[in-house]
C-alpha cells in the first residue's frame, strides 16, 4: 500500500497541493484526473522520486517498491535495432545472456567455485523476476493487444502509437508493484487504445493511469483520484458513477444553497430594519441586537457551502467567423493527391469539402493523415485548391509547431495580433487562463494547457475553416464537452484528425476513411456499425448520447431551482447509467 498524508507542495509562482490524502492499496486500477494545470504530472513525480522534492506532509510507500513508468512525453528510439521481442524482454534476455557466459566460462575455468555462486545468484534473479516463462508472457501480451505481427520488426520500425503500446507491454512485464501511466492514450488510434485497454483490464498489480480519454475512463478503472483546486477526492467505484455522485451531490448542495440564500436574505432584511430603528432610537438594547444579528450574518456566510469537485468550472470555447459562406459552396478541393516517406502512404485520395461540413479523418497511426491535414493548411500542392475566400485555421498535434516555447501566453497573443495586455487578459480569461499565469513561458505549461491555448488562438484567427489534429489530446474531459459544443455550434467547416468516439459521433457530420492507402467517405451510421463491432456493445453510443441528453436537462432545472424536476431526471438517469 501507498499512503500519502497532509501533503502540500507549491511552485514559487504557484500552490499545487493544500494538505492532500489518499491511500493507492493491492489491485486497484486507478484514474487519476483533474483539469489541465492542476499537477497530476507533478504529484506522480513526488511519488517516483520524494526525495527531489521538498513538500510537507508523509509519503508512507515500502523502500523496496519497484514503480514502473511510462511517459506522456516518450519518443521512439529511430536508432534502435533490436526487435519488439527483444525490446519487451530486455532485462529477461540480459540475465539469461549472463547465464549462458557464465556456463561458457565454466566449461574452461579451473576455479568452478566463484563461478558456481555467480551462477546460483543469476539463477534466483531470473527465477525472482518470472524469468522462466517470460518467452510465453511476451506472447501472450502479444496476443492481447493484437500485435504479435510486431513481434520480429525492428522496433526503430514501429509507428509511434505502437511504441507506446509495447513500452506499456515491456513495464508491465517486469511486475512492478506500483505501474504509473501519464496519458498513455495520447495520439492512440482506435485499434491501438482498445489494445490498451485490454492491457489495463489484464494487469494484476497497482495501476494509477492519468487519463482524460472517456472510453478507457468508463471501461478500465475500480478507484478515481480527482485532483482540483489544490484538494483530492478519492472514489471506490467507476468512474460513470463518480460523476453521478457528483451530480447527485451538487443537487443537493444547490438546494442547501437556496435555501441559505434566503435565510441570509431575511436576515439582511432584519439587519436593515434594526439600522433603520437605531437612527431615531438609541437603546442599548437596540444596538445588542443589532450587533448579534450580524454576528449571526458573518457566521451564514462563512458556512456557506464550497464544492471544489462538484461544479467545475468549464472554459468558454467558441469559434466565430468574420467571412460566413454560402452553403454548398467547395471549400476545400483534393484530387489524386499522394504522399510518401519510406513507403506510399496515400494514393489517389479525391475529397471535397462544403462550406459547413464537419468532417473528421479516421485511419490507423502513421498513415498520412497529419501530412494531408498540414499540406492543406500549407496550400502549396498542386493536388489541393483552397477557395479564394477561405480563411483557414490550424491546430497541430506537435504544439511547437504553432506556439513558440520561449513566449510567455501574453507574447504569444500579440505575436497573434491583440493589441493590448489587457485586451489578452480579457480573452484568455475564457479559457482558464487568469493571473500570474499569463506571464509564464509556454514550454512551462501542461500539454493539456498548450492545447487549450492552440483553441484559443484557432478562437480568435476567426476563419472559416479549421483544421484540427487531434484536438482533444491532453484535454481534461470538461474542456473535451466545451470543445465538442463548440463545434456543434460553429457555422463553417471543420476537418479533424481524431480518434476520439465521442468527439465523431457527437460532432461530425461523416468521416473519411483511410483504406487500402486511399480515402473514402463513410456516412456516421456506418461509422458508428464499425465502432460496434470492434468496441462497443450495441448502442452504447446512443445510450451515451441519450444520458448527456437527461445531463443538460438536469443542468437546465438547477438553472431553474427546480430541483424536484431535477431529482426526477436523476432517477431516469441511474436507469441509463445501468444499461452502460
Amino acid at each position: 500500500m501507498i499512503k500519502v498524508d497532509k501533503l502540500s507542495f507549491s511552485f514559487p509562482q504557484k500552490e499545487l497541493y493544500k494538505g492532500i490524502s489518499f491511500t493507492l492499496e493491492e489491485a486497484q486500477h486507478c484514474a487519476f484526473i483533474g483539469t489541465s494545470g492542476s499537477g497530476k504530472s507533478t504529484l506522480i513525480d513526488i511519488l517516483m522520486d520524494p526525495e527531489r522534492y521538498l513538500f510537507e506532509g508523509k509519503l508512507e510507500m515500502d523502500p523496496t517498491f519497484e514503480i514502473g513508468y511510462v511517459s506522456q512525453f516518450s519518443q521512439l528510439d529511430r536508432t534502435k535495432e533490436t526487435t519488439v521481442f527483444e525490446y519487451i524482454g530486455e532485462q529477461f534476455i540480459k540475465i539469461q545472456d549472463e547465464i549462458q557466459s557464465i556456463c561458457t566460462e565454466m566449461e574452461t575455468s579451473s576455479d568452478i567455485e566463484p563461478l558456481l555462486e555467480k551462477y546460483q545468484l543469476a539463477l534466483d534473479a531470473f527465477d525472482s523476476i518470472g524469468g522462466e516463462d517470460f518467452e510465453s508472457n511476451i506472447n501472450k501480451k502479444l496476443n492481447l493487444a493484437n500485435l504479435m505481427k510486431l513481434k520480429d520488426l525492428k522496433v526503430s520500425d514501429l509507428s509511434g502509437g505502437e511504441f507506446k503500446l509495447i513500452q506499456v507491454m515491456k513495464e508491465m512485464l517486469n511486475s512492478p508493484d506500483l505501474m504509473i501511466m501519464d496519458e498513455p492514450d495520447v495520439f492512440l488510434d482506435f485499434e491501438n487504445l482498445n489494445a490498451l485497454k485490454n492491457l489495463i483490464n489484464a494487469h494484476k498489480g497497482i495501476l494509477l493511469v492519468v487519463t482524460h480519454n472517456r472510453y478507457l475512463l468508463n471501461h478500465c478503472f475500480n478507484k478515481i483520484l480527482h485532483l482540483e483546486n489544490m484538494e483530492i477526492q478519492e472514489f471506490d467505484g467507476r468512474y460513470i458513477d463518480y460523476n453521478f455522485s457528483l451530480l447527485q451531490t451538487k443537487i443537493e448542495l444547490q438546494e442547501l444553497t437556496v435555501a441559505e440564500k434566503e435565510e441570509i436574505e431575511r436576515n439582511d432584511n432584519i439587519i436593515n430594519n434594526l439600522r433603520a430603528i437605531a437612527t431615531y432610537n438609541s437603546e442599548a438594547s437596540r444596538g445588542r441586537a443589532l450587533k448579534a444579528r450580524v454576528r449571526f450574518q458573518e457566521r451564514l456566510e462563512a458556512r456557506r457551502l464550497k464544492a471544489p469537485f462538484v461544479d467545475i468550472k468549464q472554459p468558454t470555447i467558441s469559434f466565430g467567423i468574420d467571412n460566413e459562406m454560402e452553403e454548398d459552396t467547395t471549400v476545400i478541393s483534393v484530387s489524386n493527391y499522394s504522399v510518401a516517406f519510406d513507403e506510399l502512404l496515400l494514393e489517389n485520395v479525391n475529397f471535397e469539402i462544403k462550406s459547413t461540413d464537419k468532417v473528421a479523418i479516421i485511419g490507423p497511426n502513421g498513415t498520412g493523415k497529419t501530412t494531408l491535414l498540414r499540406e492543406i493548411f500549407n496550400n502549396n500542392n498542386d493536388s489541393i485548391e483552397i477557395n479564394a475566400d477561405v480563411k483557414v485555421a490550424y491546430l497541430s498535434q506537435i504544439q511547437g509547431e504553432m506556439l513558440k516555447d520561449s513566449n510567455t501566453i501574453l507574447e504569444e497573443f500579440i505575436d497573434a495580433g491583440f493589441k493590448t495586455y489587457d485586451e489578452i487578459r480579457s480573452y484568455i480569461s475564457n479559457y482558464g487562463f487568469e493571473g500570474e499565469i499569463v506571464n509564464q513561458k509556454i514550454e512551462s505549461l501542461s500539454g493539456g494547457e498548450r492545447n487549450m491555448l492552440q483553441l484559443a488562438k484557432v478562437s480568435a484567427s476567426k476563419a472559416n475553416v479549421l483544421l484540427l489534429d487531434e484536438p482533444t489530446s491532453h484535454l481534461d474531459t470538461y474542456t473535451q464537452i466545451a470543445l465538442e459544443k463548440a463545434i456543434e455550434d460553429y457555422k463553417g467547416a471543420i476537418l479533424m484528425i481524431s480518434h476520439d468516439f465521442y468527439s465523431v459521433v457527437n460532432g461530425m457530420d461523416y468521416v473519411l476513411i483511410i483504406d487500402d492507402k486511399t480515402i473514402r467517405k463513410m456516412t456516421m451510421k456506418k461509422f458508428k456499425q464499425m465502432i460496434y463491432a470492434r468496441h462497443f456493445d450495441k448502442g452504447y453510443l446512443e445510450t451515451e448520447q441519450n444520458k448527456k441528453s437527461i445531463e443538460m436537462k438536469i443542468e437546465l432545472a438547477l438553472k431553474d431551482t427546480n430541483f424536484e424536476l431535477a431529482k426526477g431526471l436523476v432517477d431516469e438517469l441511474e436507469e441509463l447509467i445501468k444499461l452502460l
